[in-house]
């Protein structure tokens, strides 16, 4: 069993930051590519950004230069610092990672931290 643990989301007025962690743990082999996803009221889940174990970083081009992506493979913890947040920005955010325990990569997701961003 694995399990994806999220935290940092909340409420933020325009122009601010906040940081979202995910820790993974349970039965872990490896962890290849981690990364963070968005699903605001009535949208598709979306990808906001993903990261390598050797530290490769992809972004959606609606957050690129605002958001970063970050992990710590010691800490089996991905990381991902918000800047510049504005209204759009407004979803739950989901951890994702791809797991290997006695096996082929599995994909698994968190449960979802709110990050509401308003006046």
């Amino acid at each position: 069993q694995v399990h994806l643990v999220e935290s940092g989301g909340g409420l933020v007025q325009p122009g601010g930051s906040l940081r979202l962690s995910c820790a993974v743990s349970g039965r872990i082999f490896s962890i290849n590519v981690m990364g963070w996803y968005r699903q605001a009221p009535g949208k598709e889940r979306e990808l906001v950004a993903t990261i390598t174990t050797g530290g490769q970083a992809n972004y959606a081009d609606a957050v690129k230069g605002r958001f970063t992506i970050s992990r710590d493979n010691d800490k089996n913890t991905v990381y991902l610092q918000m800047n510049s947040l504005t209204p759009e920005d407004t979803a739950a955010y989901y951890c994702n990672a791809h797991v290997s325990w006695r096996g082929p990569f599995e994909n698994y997701w968190g449960q979802g931290t709110q990050v509401t961003v308003s006046s």
